[in-house]
């Protein structure tokens, strides 16, 4: 080709995978290109920089491409070039040799860096990292969603169980109360004993639903109540045939049913945020006669069985044995009534006060003067 040729100006960028080529050629005519492993060499009449005339160049790569790969387009204002490397990589120029021709320019519109793509990934790395927390949090909160609707429906379920076996209790004994007077008192463990017994088990779940924060509260105060029940159902009613047929029994029982069919319908509301005034009143208002009675109740049950332990021995250990060592269960049960019974009771009716000044609010007095 003469020197005469002129060329026309060509923009070049590059990705690590390829290279781009735009000719500055507008009204392109009859082109020919032809592209090997090494060179593109291009000829073709169009208006370029010196008007309209022949424009020629060949471009020596700085290394090998992909002759396959290479495209090209032609628009009213420039031939468009696309070509693949060979082997992905960043060259360093696109000619082969040290000096660059002058026609050879850089193209700032498509210039892409190694740097900037290392940011463009570390931008999409990014945006990914975030759509993966997004999706986390979103499944999270799907999750928690799922843990919460079965927290309501176990409560729910747990609450309305116990409301409906206590309230069969207190109507068997009414029923029983109704049809037989006072004479119905003595078959009262017999009648409604296993159901209690099943329920106040059941109740040990109260103790185990806040370690799983099912519900709030603490622990230790459950936890006391419920010891203090299984105690006196398994051992010193259970236990002893003779305590079974006392009055007592009716009492007690009447009493810790009366509590239950209020305590669980306003546990019920409470786990859908329902509340009804007078359910809540009923709730921290109750206790106020029922808890005395049924420490009474629990008081004379252990007084009248320290005769009977001690009679059979139940549950003491006697001299000789191997370990060498006694204990007397009715001397428990004396100090226990003698030191800790009214001590118990006011840590009970203390908590509670305090759950209904909580709830409810102290009552206000308001002092007329004169």
């Amino acid at each position: 080709m003469a020197s005469s040729v002129l060329s026309p100006f060509v923009h070049w960028a590059q990705t690590e995978t390829g290279i781009s080529l735009r000719v500055e050629l507008r009204n392109v005519k009859t082109p020919e290109v032809d592209v090997t492993e090494n060179q593109l060499e291009f000829t073709a009449s169009g208006i370029g920089a010196k008007g309209e005339n022949v424009y020629h160049f060949v471009l020596d790569f700085y290394k090998t491409v992909l002759t396959e790969s290479a495209q090209y387009r032609i628009t009213d204002r420039e031939v468009e070039f696309s070509i693949k490397k060979e082997t992905a990589a960043w060259w360093p120029r696109i000619v082969a040799g040290e000096k660059k021709p002058a026609w050879l320019k850089v193209d700032f519109d498509k210039l892409i860096t190694e740097d900037d793509e290392d940011e463009e990934d570390k931008e999409e790395n990014f945006a990914n990292s975030l759509s993966d927390v997004l999706k986390e949090l979103e499944d999270h909160k799907k999750n928690r969603k799922k843990v919460e609707d079965f927290r309501k429906i176990y409560l729910l379920l747990y609450n309305t169980f116990q409301f409906v076996s206590f309230l069969c209790i207190l109507i068997l004994m009414t029923i029983r109360y109704t049809k037989e007077g006072p004479f119905s008192m003595d078959g009262t463990y017999e009648a409604v004993g296993k159901t209690m017994k099943f329920c106040q088990i059941l109740q040990l779940m109260e103790v185990v639903h806040p370690l799983l924060r099912f519900t709030k509260g603490s622990i230790l105060m459950p936890l006391i109540q419920i010891t203090g029940r299984l105690i006196i159902l398994f051992v010193m009613i259970d236990a002893e045939p003779r305590m079974q047929t006392k009055p007592v029994v009716f009492y007690l029982f009447l009493v810790y049913s009366l509590i239950e069919v209020v305590r669980y319908p306003y546990y019920m509301l409470k786990i859908y945020d329902i509340n009804i005034s007078f359910i809540t009143w009923l709730r921290y208002t109750i206790w106020i006669p029922l808890y005395p009675l049924g420490f009474v109740c629990e008081g004379v049950i252990i007084l009248r069985n320290i005769p009977y332990f001690e009679e059979t021995g139940k549950f003491s250990v006697n001299l000789p044995n191997p370990w060498n060592v006694s204990f007397s269960f009715p001397t428990v049960m004396r100090v226990y009534l003698l030191i800790g019974f009214f001590p118990m009771l006011f840590y009970m009716m203390t908590h509670m006060y305090r759950q209904r000044v909580k709830i409810i609010g102290p009552k206000s007095w308001k002092t007329k003067k004169e």
